[in-house]
């Protein structure tokens, strides 16, 4: 077989515009003097240990709710806290199954040289589960605080809980993101892989 028969390499991510777009790889691999192989699989790996992090207390929670149900006291909850429970239930549920997919995700596309697109589909599910838990963990707080000091602590305790989830999951980072802070500058990695190539 002739090199021009050889399937492209994984690095060679085609770029163009919409969702699985490969010049955000591209570029990143040009800044910090890596190839886009590199890049995806260091991309590849945060994402990867965000999900376990996530995955733990979804499981912990989805645990703990499922065994609610074979309580003796499960019986004595009033419409409202069965609903609250239900809404908790099915929040747990569909995080669990969001933050599950991108492993499915890998699978069907392993070794297909698809690994940009995996990167984008597992950013976007993990902001998706996460809001899921937010509010899995606020009907769960809004259930037990009912249960144990009644409507109107738990519907405080609940809305501070959603409150603080928003805002250090979602208000924080988004307004750092769009204030720039924290951006290392261009030239910065520039003047490091020059004193590398030299060293």
């Amino acid at each position: 077989m002739s090199r021009a028969d050889d399937p492209p390499a994984e690095s060679a991510v085609r770029v163009h515009g919409g969702l699985f777009d490969g010049a955000a790889a591209v570029r990143s691999a040009e800044e910090r003097g890596e190839t886009v192989d590199q890049v995806l699989d260091r991309n590849l790996n945060e994402l990867l240990q965000e999900l376990r992090v996530a995955f733990t207390g979804v499981q912990l929670l989805f645990a703990f709710l499922l065994s609610l149900a074979f309580q003796q006291r499960f019986e004595d909850l009033d419409g409202f806290d069965l609903a609250v429970y239900t809404a908790s239930l099915m929040t747990t549920a569909l995080a669990t199954l969001v933050l599950i997919a991108p492993v499915s995700f890998h699978r069907l596309v392993f070794r297909r040289r698809q690994k940009a697109a995996l990167v984008v589909v597992a950013d976007r599910l993990l902001i998706v589960g996460l809001a899921l838990l937010v509010c899995a963990i606020t009907s769960c707080v809004l259930l037990i605080l009912d249960v144990a000091l009644g409507r109107a602590p738990a519907i405080v305790g609940s809305s501070l809980t959603a409150l603080v989830g928003l805002l250090t999951w979602y208000a924080l980072p988004l307004a750092i993101r769009r204030s720039g802070q924290g951006v290392v500058p261009h030239h910065h990695h520039t003047a490091r892989r020059t004193r590398h190539g030299r060293g």
